[in-house]
């Protein structure tokens, strides 16, 4: 059974570039993909950034216990299927996902072992920065990603590592993650 390493931090705050330098580091890993209600992006795949459903699948499957943990999200569920879940663990040494706070608490209660990361912005503002480069968001959009954020980070103090992620420092944060990960790898 691998081991489940979750990555989260707020919009913008670098999951997906961490989580693609650690995949390339580690020989038999994966990223879990999550199932989402959202639009894909310009650029979105399919089985690759998130499963795409839509709403009406989406409620289909809470109502038949398909997900382990789910959660609404600026007006889009995403979730983790259980049965992906454990074929992705049985077929790799690690697996990591991309999941948010409420999401991370949700695999604590249905008592899924993991290892939960979770990437701090320097600031509000640099996170701010951050998101508005991205594009793709309206103001009204941003100010609700930013009151999201300030209520994730106040609720990520029981992740088993807090890790900042410091403007054009990514290198460094995924040396001390990728750091961590080897030390769980190997029981210590």
């Amino acid at each position: 059974m691998g081991l489940l390493v979750v990555i989260s931090s707020p919009s913008g705050g670098g999951k997906d570039a961490v989580i693609n330098a650690l995949l390339e580091r580690f020989s038999n890993s994966a990223r879990f993909v999550t199932t989402t209600s959202r639009p894909p992006r310009p650029g979105n795949q399919e089985g690759v950034d998130y499963h795409f459903i839509t709403s009406e699948e989406f409620a289909a499957k809470i109502k038949h216990s398909d997900f382990i943990e789910y959660n609404l999200y600026a007006g889009h569920y995403y979730g983790t299927e259980k049965s992906r879940l454990d074929e992705a663990l049985e077929r790799n040494k690690l697996v990591l996902t991309q999941i948010e706070v409420n999401g991370k608490h949700n695999l604590d209660k249905a008592n899924i072992p993991h290892l939960a990361v979770f990437l701090l912005p320097e600031s509000l503002n640099v996170l701010r920065h951050r998101i508005e480069k991205r594009g793709g968001v309206s103001e009204t959009d941003l100010k609700e990603r930013l009151a999201i954020a300030e209520k994730e980070i106040a609720a990520s103090g029981d992740y088993d590592y807090r890790i900042v992620n410091a403007e054009d420092k990514l290198d460094e944060t995924i040396e001390k993650i990728a750091e961590i990960i080897k030390s769980h790898l190997s029981g210590n």
